[in-house]
């Protein structure tokens, strides 16, 4: 089939508005390392996907799926060890409060139960999120998808704060008054739920606010906000779903970057490679208490395939040094992107953390529109010269570069070299 026959039968067949990316759509069929190929042979570097996080079609990876398969896959209510194997080592991994896992399938899923755990532990319904975020499609935590709904809320029960950056700020404030600033919008949501007769539960973020543009969070911000949290009862739930796994470099996980331990973690997409694999990790305490009282139970979360995905994962990241390839890599790519911005005008802002980075490019540099439009036709040129990357953003202006860890010093060259030329004829 050619692009327009595919395109007529995935309207029929998914329905007209299923997602795409790019405005000619790419047919891949086949993935190694950091590199995608297309029907026709063309080949891409993937400068966009964290799912595949060690590399597409690993082989490490994909052996043990085969061999676990061929063993034996079967849920949690029997016994099996390589839960307990794979827990024990996942767990260690964190901070040394968060002792106890509740595996599952997806980020959403994951979300959906700590929101849920949350609740209950606390006895209140109150969730305070950013204003341009993503957690998640089921209905419950749909509700903090801001990023969708215009930076608001659709209930009564979440309330959407502005997210902190320093580029943008809400106020003149520089340092710790501008982190005062934003974690007093915090106190201000909690108050709020407060007056109006709805108990407070938590709040749940992304440490490095990934959807929101990968902000420079004011120094002491993470700090202040949590600590408002839980003065007035409520738990923080810390979504590592793209910040996890060794993605920032710095650290193996999001929330550590802060330097604030969240009550909940959530994990999803890279912990599997692709293979569905998701989960949240929290003190034993919270989780006894929950599961006490609520029966949860997951058929697929926690099956002995799901384990070995997840064990092999963790061995490549440890045996190819990831954490370490993606903060030498990711500085070496802003150091590039800097370069560009002194060259090219349209690049207003460069930030990011390891191999997670974003270049906001602005019309101006002193108003900072946003320019939407020009981010539009850089990503779909990107794609027309073999490299695919995508935008993020309020303004859906902020290039997001986020490969597979795997990704090298050459790589990013080719992702440099290539982004230059394309700059140049905007």
């Amino acid at each position: 089939m050619n692009t327009n026959e595919m395109l007529e039968r995935r309207a029929r067949l998914l329905g007209v508005g299923a997602p795409l990316f790019y405005d000619e759509p790419v047919h891949i069929v086949r993935g190694e390392g950091v590199w995608l190929y297309d029907a026709d042979g063309k080949k891409y570097l993937d400068v966009y996907n964290n799912v595949p996080n060690v590399g597409h079609s690993h082989p490490h990876v994909v052996e043990a799926l085969c061999k676990q398969s061929k063993l034996l896959n079967v849920h949690t209510r029997y016994l099996h060890d390589f839960i307990l194997d794979y827990v024990e080592r996942l767990t260690s991994l964190h901070d040394d409060s968060l002792t106890t896992t509740f595996i599952t399938c997806s980020g959403t899923e994951a979300n959906e139960l700590a929101l849920r755990m949350a609740r209950f532990i606390t006895g209140g319904q109150g969730i305070i999120c950013s204003n341009a975020t993503y957690h998640g499609n089921s209905e419950a935590v749909d509700e903090l998808g801001t990023i969708f709904s215009e930076g608001k809320s659709k209930v009564k029960r979440v309330k959407a704060i502005p997210y902190p950056e320093s580029y943008r700020p809400i106020s003149d404030a520089e340092g710790e008054a501008l982190a005062d600033a934003y974690a007093n919008e915090v106190k201000k949501a909690i108050d709020e739920f407060k007056e109006e007769g709805i108990g407070f539960a938590g709040i749940l973020l992304c440490p490095i606010f990934a959807n929101e543009g990968l902000p420079n969070v004011p120094a002491g911000y993470m700090q202040k906000a949590i600590q408002h949290v839980r003065d007035a009862g409520g738990l923080y739930i810390a979504d590592e779903v793209q910040a996890g796994f060794a993605r920032t470099g710095s650290h193996m996980w999001g929330y550590q970057v802060s330097g604030v331990a969240p009550d909940i973690a959530t994990m999803g997409k890279p912990m599997g490679n692709g293979h569905p694999l998701a989960g949240l990790v929290v003190g034993v305490d919270l989780a006894n208490a929950f599961r006490k009282e609520v029966m949860y139970f997951n058929t697929f979360g926690g099956n002995p395939v799901q384990c070995a995905v997840g064990m092999a994962v963790l061995d490549v990241i440890e045996n190819e040094k990831l954490l370490d390839n993606s903060f030498t890599v990711g500085e070496y790519v802003r150091e590039g992107l800097r370069r560009l911005q002194n060259k090219h005008d349209l690049i207003g802002d460069v930030r990011g953390h390891g191999l997670f980075n974003g270049a906001e490019l602005v019309k101006d540099r002193t108003s900072k529109e946003g320019a939407s439009k020009e981010a539009a036709h850089i990503v779909n040129e990107m794609k027309e010269r073999g490299v695919l990357l995508g935008k993020i953003g309020v303004h859906d202006n902020i290039l997001k570069m986020r490969p597979p860890l795997p990704f090298s010093k050459v790589n990013a060259d080719q992702l440099l070299s290539t982004l230059d030329d394309v700059m140049a004829g905007v």
